[in-house]
């Protein structure tokens, strides 16, 4: 009973709580109090459930305060955090599960775009930092922000709960959501995205028979290198020969973030065990962006030149395609190995957890 419980001493009370699952019965109003504040010492974050008059301090007192919406007295409503419609203990379970959907779903949302602009800072970073010519123009960029990187991180709002949502420990109370780990690992994919996008740009003029030495000094073209393949440096640097590397760069980033966009339908869960189609509207949020992208990309063959030139961009060939595909798909696997990584990580600190609590 409450009484018998209090008669003890707060050492042995305190013990008590740390050690056991325990079940209180004839508790007066002001012991359920007590007991709250005795675990919020503990470091712990009580629940209190309560639908009388006299529960209320305690609702108040509790980290949740939980009142019975059809047995509950007013004033308990008032005091608590949620109040059961149905007076259904169970529906606490199907609440605590929406809010870490919820939760894992903000980290899906403000992670893929963090990624994103970590890859895209990265590209132009490493460009100005080796002396490239720009792979991304600023309407480039403004492309991707608003167009490419908007509707799919909407989308990853509506993921669906991961099949292990519910057997994972509650998270730390002062766990930010953007973990040293998170910003680990996208930092890691945001620099993979920097790179291919600058390697599929100076692939493209590796081809051309220009080595990287001279694609540093591009701007002294004509001065101290010329071209070896019979190219002037105009027709390397200017126009249509410089439109195309950039929509090979542009075209890359594009796909590396719908890939990355896709896989994080889970923060944690492989795509082998969850996979896009648990989400429809993030295929809706994925293919639209793409076919606008292949819609720009083609303008000019569908009688629209002036778009595809706004945009500096022109149509791409097959073989392109498959250069594209090359510098982009690799990005599913380093995110795949980084979430293995996650969840190695996560079991290992998960007995450590366990032990700290019961300690």
């Amino acid at each position: 009973e409450g009484r018998e419980f209090f008669q003890r001493s707060e050492e042995e009370q305190l013990n008590i709580l740390k050690k056991d699952n325990i079940v209180f019965c004839r508790a007066e109003p002001a012991d359920k109090q007590k007991l709250v504040k005795m675990l919020q010492s503990l470091d712990e974050i009580p629940a209190m459930t309560g639908d009388g008059v006299n529960d209320a301090p305690a609702l108040q007192q509790a980290a949740i305060g939980v009142a019975m919406g059809i047995t509950g007295t007013e004033v308990s409503k008032e005091a608590a955090d949620m109040i059961l419609a149905d007076d259904n203990f169970s529906t606490i379970v199907s609440a605590v599960e929406e809010g870490r959907r919820i939760y894992a779903n903000m980290q899906a949302f403000i992670c893929f775009l963090i990624s994103c602009n970590i890859g895209e800072i990265c590209a132009i970073f490493f460009a100005t930092l080796a002396g490239f010519p720009e792979p991304l123009t600023a309407m480039h960029l403004l492309w991707v922000n608003l167009v490419t990187d908007g509707p799919p991180a909407t989308a990853l709002g509506f993921n669906p709960p991961a099949p292990d949502l519910m057997e994972a420990p509650p998270r730390p109370s002062d766990e930010p959501i953007m973990t040293r780990w998170l910003l680990t690992r996208y930092c890691l994919t945001g620099l993979y995205v920097g790179i291919a996008t600058i390697g599929v740009f100076a692939q493209h003029y590796m081809s051309q028979g220009i080595e990287l030495a001279q694609l540093a000094s591009w701007s002294q073209c004509g001065e101290f290198w010329s071209p070896a393949n019979g190219m002037t440096c105009t027709e390397l640097f200017q126009g249509p020969g410089r439109s195309l590397p950039q929509t090979l760069s542009l075209t890359t980033l594009v796909c590396m973030e719908m890939l990355k966009a896709l896989s994080a339908v889970s923060v944690d869960t492989s795509l082998l065990r969850v996979g896009p189609q648990s989400n429809p509207w993030l295929l809706l949020g994925v293919s639209g962006p793409f076919l606008l992208h292949l819609f720009v990309i083609y303008s000019a063959n569908l009688g629209l030149p002036a778009l595809a030139e706004s945009f500096g961009v022109v149509a791409l060939s097959k073989a392109d395609w498959y250069t594209v595909l090359a510098w982009s798909l690799p990005i599913l696997l380093v995110d795949e190995t980084l979430k293995a990584v996650g969840r190695y990580l996560a079991k290992r600190e998960e007995p450590q957890s366990v032990e700290a609590s019961a300690s």
